[in-house]
């Protein structure tokens, strides 16, 4: 039986898919590295949200989880700063 949160994890993991795709999309047109970063945080999230609405997470294996989504938002912090630190006078 599929339970309700896997299916969840799985309509998220596509939000995040998806997003991915437009920032990469976005990246091709105009080569700016903040939409590579945010294409790289987003492609992360959604394989780690798939991996969690596949399988089950035990004490060992949450660090890991937590770590993951601490290089996502890394990412998404060190394309805000990139951006405006290149765009300084």
């Amino acid at each position: 039986m599929i339970q309700l949160s896997s299916v969840l994890m799985g309509a998220v993991a596509m939000a995040s898919f998806v997003a991915m795709l437009f920032f990469l999309r976005f990246w091709r047109q105009t080569r700016d590295r903040l939409f590579l970063f945010f294409a790289l945080a987003f492609g992360l999230d959604a394989v780690m949200r798939l991996v969690l609405g596949l399988g089950t997470v035990s004490s060992e294996t949450e660090p890991l989880i937590y770590l993951t989504r601490l290089v996502t938002f890394a990412l998404i912090i060190a394309a805000i700063v990139v951006k405006n630190w290149r765009g300084a006078p």
